[in-house]
């Protein structure tokens, strides 16, 4: 079943590829702004099955629609709605057999209220895109219980902040340089998700 996973995760990569390329019409910040993605299909290929081995299946569409986000947004600073809001749907579906479907809903409405929080009081600092990908984040969370949803939030909020650190200490950036929060939501998720199993 793995293995399985890994070839619909390989197909879904060239797909991710074709869709990001729609989006490159959008403007991007110079930091995030790269060529190509010679490696997407075998990343989407290798998520799709470590969420499947380790989460399950019911995890491997959040994570295969998490990698196409992740790539739009770290190349145009824009999470589409036309993809962020029907995973909302196809998500719950997917979590329907693991019977915690209300405590998923619950996290995905605790989470997308806690950045909801974040982004009214500091607007510049976070786009209303990086509200809806949380809530997202957190009914696939959810299913896992309270503590994966605030493991999920925290790890991303940390990555994000390396990533920061990083670009500050090597001269890259400054304290107000802005770049895409989305894909370190998702790598936090995701790697919540693997290690909550």
């Amino acid at each position: 079943m793995v293995a399985l996973m890994a070839l619909i995760g390989l197909f879904c990569g060239d797909r991710i590829r074709a869709l990001a390329r729609s989006y490159d019409d959008l403007p991007a910040p110079a930091l995030s702004r790269v060529p190509s993605w010679p490696a997407l299909e075998p990343v989407c290929a290798g998520v799709a099955a470590l969420v499947a081995w380790r989460a399950g299946l019911p995890y491997v569409c959040f994570a295969v629609i998490g990698v196409a986000l992740a790539v739009i947004d770290w190349r145009t600073s824009t999470l589409p709605d036309a993809i962020t809001l029907p995973a909302y749907p196809i998500t719950a579906l997917a979590l329907l057999p693991t019977g915690e479907l209300p405590r998923a809903l619950a996290g995905g409405a605790a989470l997308a209220a806690a950045y909801g929080l974040l982004w009214f009081v500091r607007p510049q600092a976070m786009g209303f895109g990086d509200v809806k990908l949380a809530g997202l984040i957190g009914l696939a969370a959810g299913a896992l219980g309270w503590q994966t949803v605030v493991a999920a939030a925290f790890c991303g909020q940390l990555l994000g902040a390396l990533y920061g650190l990083t670009l500050l200490v090597s001269g890259r950036g400054t304290r107000h340089t802005q770049f895409p929060f989305g894909p370190f939501m998702l790598l936090g998720a995701l790697t919540t998700l693997c290690l909550a199993w």
